[in-house]
């Protein structure tokens, strides 16, 4: 049986709309109350810009999934036990028959300050991962199958972004990869190799400019990291726990 992928570059189009409206709109919203964070803080403080891609992402789940899979977005019931610590966040867990079948992250990122940034996320991503892993070893989710753990960065699409960047390592040199890459270039490395060391199940790159507010534009850097092959790998993974149920 053919996977459902849900129409999902429709659904992604609209969510990178909604992302960069749902920005300005908070960043329009606290300056008309005399309230404006600096820099781009504004535009983050509502936390509902990457709800268009948790929604897509949940029309797959349900497309693909066993029937009776709970999906939880409520804040409350979005915890799962660590192993480095107590508890960690999500954005969006599902649950079947007591056992977790899928958990992800949503990520995202504009400018200008992308240096910093970027080693947030990164050093996040990985910690997150090897966490729920150790975790999972040591039989924090009972004796269940590997669950399908996603992460899925927006970054925007800027000259900041894709302008070439050098780094200092005065003992020893840098990857080759990584000498003059962008910050784009560089999250793309992340995540193909988050993806290919098996930290994630999938891990995906959208790069989006302002202007998709409009447009609802976005491209990607790699085949392995691309929008298609995150949402095909949920897909199957939910088929497959369909399939087993």
């Amino acid at each position: 049986m053919a996977l459902d992928l849900a129409d999902y570059e429709t659904k992604a189009r609209e969510a990178a709309m909604a992302f960069w409206g749902n920005r300005e709109r908070a960043r329009q919203a606290q300056i008309e109350a005399g309230k404006a964070d600096q820099g781009e803080r504004a535009g983050v403080t509502a936390g509902k810009n990457m709800d268009g891609f948790l929604a897509m992402l949940i029309d797959i789940v349900q497309a693909n999934g066993p029937a009776g899979a709970v999906i939880h977005q409520q804040r409350s019931v979005l915890t799962l036990p660590g192993y480095y610590r107590p508890t960690k966040l999500w954005d969006v867990l599902v649950m079947h028959d007591g056992q977790l079948i899928a958990a992800v992250e949503l990520k995202s990122q504009v400018g200008p300050s992308f240096g910093n940034n970027f080693n947030n996320r990164s050093e996040e991503a990985i910690g997150t991962a090897h966490d729920l892993w150790t975790a999972y070893r040591e039989g924090a989710f009972g004796d269940q199958p590997r669950p399908f753990v996603g992460w899925l960065m927006m970054v925007e699409d800027a000259p900041e972004s894709r302008r070439p960047v050098t780094d200092r390592s005065p003992h020893f040199p840098v990857f080759p990869e990584f000498q003059g890459a962008s910050y784009l270039k560089r999250y793309d490395i992340l995540c193909q190799r988050l993806a290919k060391e098996q930290l994630y199940s999938a891990a995906a790159l959208l790069a989006s400019p302002r202007t998709a507010s409009a447009t609802g534009e976005f491209c990607e850097l790699s085949e392995l990291t691309s929008l298609k092959t995150f949402v095909t790998s949920l897909a199957g993974h939910m088929a497959a726990e369909a399939a087993r149920a």
